[in-house]
Order: structure tokens, then C-alpha cells, then sequence
């Protein structure tokens, strides 16, 4: 005996305004009595520290109270008996009630290394004590409502840049010191989280062979924990800018596509954050870089010269 949730849209993605419709698939061998079938929408932000900047006494505790956003249980049949072979019960649930108070706002699903914000639907056959109950449950995405979305689409705005020996805070090799570089440009600090990265930059000048330009999608995650706060930055992409040394003075295009499974628009809430940045880095040639080939962003070696920017990402605009 066995029963699944199936749901009306197959991308499984609603808004909080919608209705979340499906069919409970009842698929017995014999026919059973029960005692109701209910259906629960539970959402939640869960907030786990894994370290980061957490201390040791943070660290320990770990998982930190869940926000709650939705917890609603519906009855969808009453006591009554399923008859053998498959059963379909179909549902229909408002997830956001109109006129009256939520727990929190409706935040699009994520799912990161610290934050997860997840939205379940729950189908459970009651059949009293001596009789095991029937359960499953599916996860939904949950998207920003249309109401809140901007109705044309946001200009990229663009952040100016330029990256020298001197704009440097890491130790660097005695050759770039001596040798000198700038690599000037401009990228996009905000835009729509269904829009590309866009900018360009140039390398204006420098005295050793350049290997390669690479662009970090870097995604913060902070937690409020009592007085402190936990802070999580995790690489979620790298693309490749430039392969080997570069033309002085050629202007390159960047166009970077964010990968919108592991990003959401930008949250500022009160217990917790979720933030983005951007960090370019330059890779020169040398002895080093044979020695390091993979490259951590959050730890600068002698051999780059990087630059971090904030980027802002915006809900998208409404599809016509």
C-alpha cells in the first residue's frame, strides 16, 4: 500500500497568491477504512551553522529555531474507506489567505550551505492506532509573487573598476611589484537574478604574460546568532574570461549566465542574509601557479590580483 502526491504543474513552481492543486494516488492491494485525509503545507527558512566565521561555542550548537513562514492542514475527505487498486483525490489549497496574518513573507526557495528556505506539501491517510498511517510528502518551489515584481525591466547598473600592485591588500611576487599591471573595466553591481552578467574590461598594461581572467560568483550567507553573526561564503561558478595572455589595450566582454538554481534575489531579513559577490581575478604566469593549479578565491595567492564587488540581485520583471 502506497500513495504519492502528484501536482498539477510538472516544474512544481507557484506562487504565494496560487493555488497548489494536484491529486493524492491512492494505490492499494485491498480496500482500507480511514479516519480523514489531510493535507499539511509546511514552510520554513532553516538556519544551520557549519562554521565560517562561527566560533567553536556557535559551531557546537549548530542547527539554530527554524522561522516558520506557512503551516496550514486542510481536511480533504472525511472518515470513510478507499477502494482497492488506484484512487485518485484530487486537492486544492490557497497558500497565501488573503486578509489574514502570516508568519513571515513568502520567500522564494533556496536551498544553500547555511540557509535553506523549503516549502513541503504533506498527504497523510489517518487509520487509527493499530493501524499504521499512510504519508509522503513533495516539495514545491515557491517564486516571488507578480504583484511585487518590477513591471519593466531593470537597466544593469554598472560599477566602474581598475586593479594595480597597489590596490593589492595579499603579499605579491617581487616581479609584478616590479613589473607593474593595470586591468581596468566596469560590471554590472545589480541586476535581474534571470539575467546575464554583463561588462567588460581591459588590460591596459602589465610586465609578465598573463594565463588567465576568471570571474567568481561568491554567494554570503549570514546568520544572527544572539550578539554575533555567522558568515558562510561559498564559490557557486567560475567562468572563464580569457585563456592565456591578452592583448594590451583589447577590450573584452564579459557575459556571465548566474546559475539560477543556486541564487535567489538578494534578502536582507532581520535573523539572517543572503547576499552575492563578484571577484575578477587575474592570473600571471610563474613558477607558482604550476605548483597551485586549482585556485580558491577566499584564499589570494602571490601570483593574482583580484578584485571583489557586491552584486545586487533583483526579482525579475513580469512576462508578458
Amino acid at each position: 500500500m502506497s500513495i504519492e502526491i502528484k501536482l498539477s504543474r510538472s516544474n512544481r513552481i507557484y506562487r504565494p497568491n496560487e493555488s497548489l492543486e494536484g491529486k493524492i494516488i491512492a494505490n492499494l492491494s485491498s480496500s482500507i477504512s480511514h479516519q480523514g485525509i489531510r493535507l499539511t503545507i509546511n514552510g520554513s527558512v532553516n538556519l544551520q551553522v557549519r562554521g565560517g566565521t562561527a566560533g567553536v561555542i556557535e559551531s557546537f550548537y549548530g542547527v539554530v529555531k527554524p522561522i516558520p513562514i506557512v503551516n496550514r492542514t486542510i481536511t480533504v475527505q472525511p472518515s470513510g474507506r478507499i477502494a482497492s487498486g488506484v484512487t485518485e483525490i484530487p486537492f486544492s489549497v490557497i497558500l497565501k489567505e488573503r486578509g489574514k496574518d502570516n508568519m513571515e513573507k513568502f520567500y522564494e526557495t533556496f536551498h544553500g550551505s547555511d540557509i535553506s528556505i523549503q516549502y513541503l506539501v504533506t498527504a497523510e491517510v489517518a487509520r487509527g492506532y493499530l493501524h499504521k498511517s499512510l504519508s509522503t510528502a513533495v516539495e514545491f518551489i515557491i517564486e516571488s509573487e507578480k504583484d511585487s515584481l518590477p513591471q519593466e525591466p531593470i537597466s544593469p547598473e554598472m560599477v566602474f573598476f581598475y586593479i594595480t600592485q597597489d590596490t593589492q591588500r595579499h603579499p605579491l611576487l617581487p616581479e609584478l611589484k616590479s613589473g607593474g599591471f593595470r586591468i581596468s573595466g566596469k560590471v554590472c553591481s545589480q541586476c535581474s537574478v534571470l539575467d546575464p552578467l554583463i561588462g567588460e574590461l581591459t588590460v591596459e598594461a602589465s610586465g609578465i604574460p598573463i594565463q588567465s581572467i576568471d570571474i567568481h560568483l561568491l554567494r554570503v550567507e549570514s546568520i544572527l546568532i544572539g550578539d554575533k553573526i555567522a558568515t558562510e561564503t561559498t564559490s557557486i561558478q567560475t567562468t572563464q574570461v580569457a585563456d592565456g595572455d591578452v592583448c594590451r589595450g583589447l577590450t573584452l566582454p564579459v557575459y556571465v549566465i548566474l546559475p539560477r538554481l543556486l541564487t535567489c534575489p538578494t534578502i536582507f531579513a532581520g535573523p539572517f542574509s543572503i547576499e552575492f559577490k563578484t571577484t575578477i581575478v587575474i592570473t600571471f604566469k610563474s613558477e607558482q601557479t604550476k605548483k597551485h593549479p586549482k585556485y580558491d578565491p577566499k584564499t589570494p595567492r602571490s601570483y593574482v590580483s583580484i578584485i571583489c564587488l557586491i552584486l545586487y540581485l533583483d526579482l525579475p520583471a513580469v512576462r508578458i
